[in-house]
C-alpha cells in the first residue's frame, strides 16, 4: 500500500534552515508528480511547492518562492523540501501529498520557526 514517511521538522530560529524529506513506498514513485503542503493552527492547509515526475519541473507557493526548493531522488524515492530564510509565518506542519487515483498524505512532520 502506499505511504509517504516525512521527517525532518524540528524547532529553528528566523533566518534558519531545515531540509524535510518524504520517503514514499506502495507505488511507482518515477512515474507520478509529488507535492509538499503545510497547515499551520487555525488555518487551512496550503500548497507549498510541486515537482513533476522527473523533477524537471517546480512551482511555488508565492510565499515561499525564492526560499524553499522542491528536489526528488527517484533512486531512493525519496521527495524533500529545502527551507531556506524560515520566516516565523513558515510555522506549520508540513505534508508530503500523491495524487494517483486517489489523494495520499504523510503523517506530517512539524516545523516551528521561533527565537
Amino acid at each position: 500500500q502506499v505511504q509517504l514517511v516525512e521527517s525532518g521538522g524540528g524547532l529553528v530560529q528566523p533566518g534558519g534552515s531545515l531540509r524535510l524529506s518524504c520517503a514514499a513506498s506502495g507505488f511507482i514513485f518515477s512515474a507520478y508528480a509529488m507535492s509538499w503542503h503545510r497547515q499551520a493552527p487555525g488555518k487551512e492547509r496550503e500548497l507549498v511547492a510541486t515537482i513533476t515526475n522527473g523533477g524537471g519541473s517546480t512551482n511555488y507557493a508565492d510565499s515561499v518562492k525564492d526560499r524553499f526548493t522542491i528536489s526528488r531522488d527517484n533512486a531512493k524515492n525519496t521527495v524533500y523540501l529545502q527551507m531556506n530564510s524560515l520566516k516565523r509565518e513558515d510555522t506549520a506542519v508540513y505534508y508530503c501529498h500523491l495524487v494517483t487515483a486517489r489523494s495520499y498524505w504523510g503523517q506530517g512532520t512539524q516545523v516551528t520557526v521561533s527565537p
